[in-house]
């Protein structure tokens, strides 16, 4: 087939069997649930789950008709339809089996609340009818009880009641989105939903809980209840999610999923939001490098705050770990582990292992996640023989002051232990240690990306220390006059900017003669007139089912116009477009698989309706810190751990570039609040930048290589992101080998000629290639990183067929 086809002539060539698509196919459709049912975390079973075969439920909560499939903004996805709780328990158990009278009365309330403009799962909970109540209690003596949250790009979780609002990108209106009803924040119950599950507890002998959320929310309240059973953690599973959930439920699967984040008792009790309402303009990351886990299991007292703990998951079987074995080679740890099914279904087990190294000067968090592995399905009486290997290196801290080696990842002298089990809390610490005599520096490197406004940082210990600041406004400083926000968020569709060559190409050359080793990309950029570089370096205009806008667009010169769409849940076309895709679980879940191959698969389905639509390039997956429950756009991101997050985006990165689509993790770096995103300094230590917010970013790079990366619109330590040398250039190519290309976030406030001369490629979702030219002629911005830039994007377009 030639080269960009689908780019130059729009086919929209089904890739299915037979001459049918697989967008929103039949397949994709049934890996979507399949891949929801492998992350929902069964959190309290006692005897009530799986529901015995012949049983009859209740449904209780408007989220039995209210299921929110995923997040807003460009995390979402257009479907053709959404299952929700009725349908699931209807499909498995049988329309005879589910009580009929709260399925009229939820739907009903939750179509008239949504005539009303309010939307998926911000719909308040409507009080239990005391008729409905005692009909269903004459059908069954099972209630299942539905809880659902709904967050969304450009806003934040509230913790207390608010309106909550959002600004339009383009105008900077304020578009109000609905009163949130519930007095303590929706990461608690509101008091309609309390006074509605103690009614339905109170009234049945056997209640269960699910609750279907992307971002964490209170758990001790139903694990303290004795009258409540089991509880079903099930986030935002897709177009099918509700469906799995009652597999799950049913006994049809077995839960394997295991939790990604640690669940506190209380909001507070997470490090992070001490002060995350505090200012809207900045951050101060002073937890350091304890966040989720490594906070709960290590600083005294905070243990004790925890409900459900990292990585715990329950299952229908039973599984013990046996001959455990550590050993050494001169640079890698393997561990090795038989996992045996002794129970009576089917099921999947998750093997986890930590290490805790000495405290030595800089001072450790008490475990880490070192590695894991999910078992084949396992049938009852089955071994299986699990190995685990993580280099030595990885062991090592990040010495950002000096301690021991400066601006150095340092083994600190002392013993080494390793700590294998389920969770971090279920299994034992292995016999074998790893001691060593001297300290031993396994990477030296260079400052970059340090603070100068953070003033204290936590310690192991749970006091404080005290950082060096200075000021440092980088961001406000522009070469050349500044543009107005009616230029800075023009529509590219009708700014008139230079997109086609005035000049005649060089020998007639083409791009394709790049493609076919007839001259080196090098040589074709460095022929091409400046304008046609400032041109190239910027969005380009949409074509086709395309609502994001794409890349490169010189038809002169043979370069094609290449399509990007929004994720990380699927490929997102806009309502009015006519198209609907398969929406995958939200990226939470899929971390809560704790399976890296699962998220291959997910990958290469949404790669094939990406490539089937003429999309070539995926703008997914997000890979952010769950630093904070309150962060609206949690459900895009995986977990609070970066080796968690960064092995299963990995395997998701892999999965999508199989198919010659490219993949765009984002946002790069330290994107963990919504408020004012685009203005809001997040001040954080060298130390905790490299070891946790950079960390999964550096394994999917690393492991996945993949061909773009995005770019976040916030402020690092007084410097724009996407203006970030130290962080583009310094950290992603010269230390870890980056050679893909870097695109901003859509309509970032960074100085385009700023953002290419630090590293960022692309500006999205228009460039401005006049203000390149300017800054080339006034010297502020070279020829030679505008072509260092064009090759990077040109080299991407290249890669995609």
């Amino acid at each position: 087939m030639e080269k960009w086809i689908r780019a130059r002539y729009l086919p929209g060539i089904p890739l299915g069997k037979d001459g049918k698509r697989v967008t929103a196919g039949k397949e994709n459709i049934v890996l979507s649930r399949r891949a929801a049912g492998e992350g929902m975390v069964l959190l309290k079973n006692q005897g009530v789950l799986p529901l015995r075969h012949g049983c009859r439920v209740a449904l209780f909560g408007k989220a039995s008709a209210d299921y929110v499939k995923g997040g807003g903004g460009s995390g979402d996805v257009t479907v053709a339809y959404v299952r929700d709780m009725f349908d699931g328990m209807i499909e498995v158990m049988g329309e005879e089996a589910v009580y009929p009278g709260t399925m009229k009365y939820y739907r009903n309330y939750v179509a008239a609340q949504y005539e009303d403009h309010w939307v998926p799962g911000m719909v308040a909970e409507p009080p239990v009818p005391e008729v409905l109540l005692q009909e269903a209690r004459e059908f069954t003596d099972t209630a299942v009880i539905s809880i659902s949250r709904f967050s969304g790009e450009d806003w934040d979780r509230k913790s207390d009641r608010a309106k909550i609002t959002r600004k339009d990108p383009v105008t900077g209106d304020a578009v109000s989105m609905s009163d949130v009803l519930f007095e303590r924040g929706d990461f608690y119950l509101s008091d309609a939903e309390r006074t509605m599950v103690e009614t339905v507890s109170q009234a049945f002998d056997k209640v269960i809980v699910v609750l279907n959320t992307g971002g964490m929310m209170e758990t001790a309240c139903f694990r303290n209840n004795p009258r409540i059973q089991g509880l079903l953690l099930a986030f935002q599973g897709g177009m099918e999610g509700a469906c799995a959930a009652a597999e799950l439920l049913a006994g049809v699967t077995c839960p394997s999923g295991k939790l990604p984040d640690t669940l506190a008792e209380n909001l507070d009790d997470y490090p992070g939001c001490v002060d995350f309402y505090d200012s809207d303009t900045y951050v101060n990351y002073t937890e350091d490098i304890y966040v989720g886990y490594r906070y709960f299991e290590t600083i005294a007292g905070a243990a004790e705050k925890v409900v459900y703990p990292f990585g715990f998951g329950l299952s229908y079987t039973r599984f013990s770990l046996s001959e455990q074995q550590v050993s050494f080679t001169e640079d890698e740890v393997e561990v090795r582990v038989k996992v045996t099914n002794d129970g009576g279904c089917p099921g999947r087990e998750v093997v986890q292992v930590y290490f805790s190294a000495p405290q030595g000067l800089l001072g450790k968090p008490a475990k880490e996640l070192a590695g894991y592995r999910k078992t084949k399905l396992l049938a009852p009486g089955e071994t299986e023989e699990i190995a685990i290997r993580f280099p030595l290196s990885q062991m090592a801290s990040y010495d950002d002051l000096g301690k021991v080696v400066r601006s150095a990842r340092v083994l600190e002298k002392g013993e080494y232990r390793f700590f294998i089990g389920t969770s971090v809390r279920d299994g034992a610490w292995a016999e074998e240690t790893w001691i060593l005599a001297e300290d031993r520096v396994t990477e030296q490197l260079t400052a970059r990306m340090v603070p100068t406004n953070l003033e204290k940082r936590l310690r192991a210990d749970g006091s404080y220390e005290e950082l060096p600041t200075a000021p440092c406004n980088d961001f406000n400083y522009t070469a050349l006059a500044p543009m107005t926000p009616e230029v800075l968020f023009a529509n590219p569709e009708t700014r008139a900017i230079p997109r086609i060559s005035h000049f005649a190409p060089k020998d007639g050359m083409k791009l394709k003669d790049v493609a076919e080793g007839k001259m080196t990309l090098e040589a074709f950029v460095a022929a091409l007139p400046a304008e046609d570089l400032a041109a190239l370096l910027g969005g380009q205009p949409n074509v086709g089912l395309a609502n994001t806008f794409g890349y490169g667009n010189n038809p002169v010169y043979g370069i094609p116009n290449i399509m990007t769409a929004d994720g990380p849940a699927g490929i997102r076309f806009h309502k009015n477009i006519g198209v609907t895709t398969t929406a995958f679980p939200c990226s939470t879940l899929l971390a809560a698989s704790w399976d890296p191959e699962l998220c291959g698969e997910v990958g290469t389905a949404v790669a094939q309706e990406a490539k089937e639509n003429n999309i070539m390039v995926w703008l997914a997956p997000g890979v952010n810190i769950h630093r904070n429950p309150l962060c609206g756009r949690n459900f895009e991101y995986y977990s609070e751990d970066p080796l968690l997050a960064g092995k299963q985006a990995a395997g998701l990165v892999r999965g999508v570039q199989s198919e010659h689509i490219a993949a765009t993790p984002k946002h790069f770096a330290l994107n963990n609040k919504e408020t004012n995103r685009r203005n809001c300094d997040a001040r954080v230590s060298e130390r905790a930048i490299r070891e946790i917010y950079l960390r999964q970013f550096e394994i999917v790079v690393k492991e996945a290589h993949p061909w773009s990366l995005m770019s976040s619109y916030n402020i690092v330590n007084g410097h724009r992101a996407s203006e970030y040398k130290d962080m583009l250039t310094g950290i992603l190519r010269e230390e870890w080998g980056f050679d893909g290309m870097v695109t901003t976030d859509w309509w970032t406030l960074g100085e385009h000629y700023k953002e290419v001369a630090a590293g960022n490629d692309m500006k999205m979702a228009t460039g401005f290639p006049e203000r390149l030219l300017e800054a080339l002629e006034k010297g502020v911005l070279t020829r030679e990183e505008m072509e260092k830039a064009a090759i990077n994007v040109l080299r991407l377009i290249l890669r995609i067929d």
